[in-house]
């Protein structure tokens, strides 16, 4: 009785998937454990295993988790749908989404290890390609239902630039400083939307 209790606790279980994350992002995928999760969540032994059917299961929940901490806050969707309609408000609503990534490190790198396994666990694959579109399909559509100048190529553009520019400043931070970060966004922004505000 009390371990069906356990297993059903939605809080439980996403102090698990956290731990996961953190896992993931300090031993690889291959340091992630049943065992090293409850050992980062500070759970008993056993524990993450009566949450999670498997492995794999526990891999697509952690990929699941990092969007879900990543929503933006409702102060950067009220920019985005009631600010100014030009390009320096694309800029500081970018600069606001490098910054709220780069402050969940942990959970970016862990995404690049489950990417990385991910061409080996169909499964895994077929789950964040649906959870990465959606992620982009979101974007595109809030953006060009804001009004704000450019397109859904313009978009995907950005996408593709600035998710390298944040692979760099998490796992090589002496390559770009924080000013060149900022001044990269910026030009991104300028040389793909292009126009006058």
């Amino acid at each position: 009785m009390e371990w069906c209790q356990v297993r059903t606790n939605p809080q439980r279980r996403q102090t698990l998937i956290d731990a996961a994350i953190e896992v993931l992002a300090k031993e690889g995928a291959r340091g992630l454990t049943f065992r090293a999760v409850d050992k980062e969540a500070s759970v008993p032994a056993g524990t993450a295993s009566n949450y999670f059917a498997s492995r794999d299961d526990l891999l697509t929940q952690a990929g699941s988790r990092f969007y879900e901490r990543l929503q933006p806050s409702e102060a950067t969707m009220a920019q985005l749908t009631d600010g100014p309609k030009t390009r320096a408000n694309i800029v500081e609503l970018l600069k606001e989404t490098v910054a709220r990534i780069e402050a969940f490190r942990t959970g970016y790198l862990a995404v690049l290890e489950l990417r990385l396994e991910a061409t080996r666990r169909p499964e895994l694959r077929a789950v964040l390609s649906e959870r990465v579109r959606a992620d982009i399909d979101y974007n595109v559509r809030n953006h060009l239902a804001s009004g704000l100048p450019g397109d859904e190529k313009s978009v995907l553009l950005l996408y593709l630039a600035l998710n390298w520019l944040i692979v760099d400043r998490l796992t090589l931070p002496d390559i770009f400083t924080e000013e060149q970060s900022q001044e990269l966004i910026e030009a991104a922004v300028e040389r793909i939307i292009g126009g006058r505000d």
